[in-house]
């Protein structure tokens, strides 16, 4: 059971856990798994290799996540300048976005909290001021609680308002194992495959219409959706 942003209080099964045990289980079973993973990055955004100046807004469905901190570990660094950026993650303003601030805290990033549902405004305020000073953003569109595979429209809002690049990155795994939560959460069995494609990246204009927003929201979740779905 996941309780609020004041209050968090996790259960599994019959057991009641202290946050921070859980978060030392969850964080040392994506770095276990992790160390068997094969990562094959296919970057056609020219993300590592051409000019990768300014910057962005990561995105990628819910249901990919448990990958991105052993992506993000292994990857993130390799820029062309040798800078590190630091990057900071959207999370719901709820128990499971306590839970992941502190797990994504332990593999150097930062979070906001808030969703379409909570603190919706304020996150999107916080986030353009981190990104005004530098921060790359991580945003999955269809969290907290979907719909799966719809990209809400807070990513072209945010990529409007702040001139940040968007970064469509598709993840597949060769083998994996399903949970039966609304996302259909995704866990890479050990030793498998892990495809990650970096996606051309989106500059949102300034938008002068309601279709023209629809149109970019649109062609951002055909380029997230590729074969994932």
């Amino acid at each position: 059971m996941l309780g609020t942003i004041e209050k968090p209080e996790f259960r599994v099964g019959r057991v009641q856990l202290k946050t921070e045990l859980l978060v030392a289980l969850i964080s040392g079973a994506i770095r276990l798994i992790g160390l068997t993973l094969r990562i094959r990055m296919t970057d056609h955004a020219g993300y590592f290799t051409g000019d990768h100046g300014g910057r962005y807004i990561f995105v990628f469905w819910h249901n990919r996540m448990f990958v991105m901190p052993i992506v993000y570990s292994r990857f993130y660094f390799r820029r062309k300048t040798g800078t590190a950026t630091a990057a900071t993650v959207l999370t719901s303003a709820s128990g499971e976005g306590t839970l992941l601030s502190k797990i994504v805290a332990r593999f150097g990033m930062g979070a906001v909290r808030g969703s379409s549902s909570r603190r919706g405004a304020v996150a999107l305020l916080e986030l353009s001021g981190r990104i005004e000073d530098g921060y790359d953003v991580i945003v999955t569109p269809d969290g907290p609680r979907g719909p799966r595979y719809q990209l809400g429209p807070g990513v072209v809002f945010l990529a409007e308002k702040t001139g940040a690049h968007v970064m469509p990155i598709e993840v597949k795994y060769s083998r994996s194992i399903r949970l039966g939560t609304w996302d259909r959460f995704e866990i890479p069995l050990p030793f498998s495959r892990v495809d990650v494609t970096l996606h051309a990246r989106h500059h949102i204009p300034p938008l002068e219409s309601d279709e023209a927003f629809e149109a970019e929201r649109q062609s951002l979740e055909t380029a997230l959706r590729g074969s994932s779905c």
